[in-house]
C-alpha cells in the first residue's frame, strides 16, 4: 500500500505539464486586478453615500428655523456645516478635506438669494428653486447645500512614466430640501 500511494504521489508531481502553471499565472493577477477594482470602486460608493447624507444632513438643519417666539430666524451657514461636519466625523470621513463647490442653480423669484459658505468650503443657498421653469404653479422654494469631496485611490501596476498610479475623483453633493416657512 505504501509503495502505491508513493508511485500515485510521484505521477502527480512529475506528471503535470507547464500548462497548468502558465494559466495561473495569467489568470491570477487579472483575478486580484478585478477584485482590487471592486474594493477601491465599492469604497468611493460608500464616501459617495457618506458625503450625500451628510449634505442631506445640513440641508435638513437649513430648513429649520428657530422658535416662534423668539423671532423664527433660519439657522446660520456655520450651523448646517457644524451638523455636515459632524456627520462626516461619525462616517469616518476627513472634514478638512472638504472643497468648496458651487453649482448654478436659479433663485425665486422676488426672494433675496442668499449663498454662504462657511467652515470647511460648506455651501449653503437659500431661496433655491427647486422646480422647472416649465413646471405649472408656482415655484417651490428651498435651500441647497452643496460641497465636494475627493477621494483618491491607486492601481498597484499603474507606475510612472507609463501611467499614474493614483486616480482622484471630485466626489459632488448637492442636496436641495423644500422649506418649510
Amino acid at each position: 500500500m505504501a509503495k502505491m500511494t508513493n508511485f500515485n504521489l510521484r505521477k502527480i508531481v512529475t506528471g503535470t505539464t507547464a500548462s497548468e502553471i502558465a494559466e495561473a499565472a495569467l489568470v491570477i493577477p487579472i483575478f486580484f486586478m478585478v477584485m482590487l477594482g471592486i474594493y477601491w470602486f465599492g469604497r468611493a460608493f460608500n464616501s459617495y453615500a457618506t458625503i450625500n447624507h451628510a449634505a442631506r444632513e445640513g440641508a435638513l438643519v437649513a430648513t429649520t428655523f428657530s422658535c416662534a417666539s423668539c423671532g423664527n430666524t433660519p439657522v446660520t451657514a456655520l450651523t448646517v456645516a457644524n451638523a455636515v461636519t459632524a456627520r462626516l466625523q461619525a462616517s469616518g470621513l476627513d472634514p478638512s478635506q472638504i472643497q468648496a463647490y458651487s453649482p448654478s442653480s436659479l433663485f425665486c423669484g422676488g426672494a433675496t438669494a442668499t449663498c454662504n459658505s462657511a467652515n470647511n468650503n460648506i455651501t449653503v443657498c437659500s431661496n433655491v428653486q427647486l422646480t422647472s421653469v416649465t413646471a405649472p404653479g408656482s415655484p417651490v422654494c428651498g435651500v441647497s447645500v452643496s460641497f465636494q469631496y475627493p477621494y483618491n485611490f491607486s492601481l498597484p501596476f499603474a507606475v510612472p512614466p507609463y501611467g499614474s498610479n493614483a486616480f482622484n475623483l471630485q466626489l459632488k453633493a448637492n442636496v436641495q430640501m423644500r422649506g418649510e416657512y
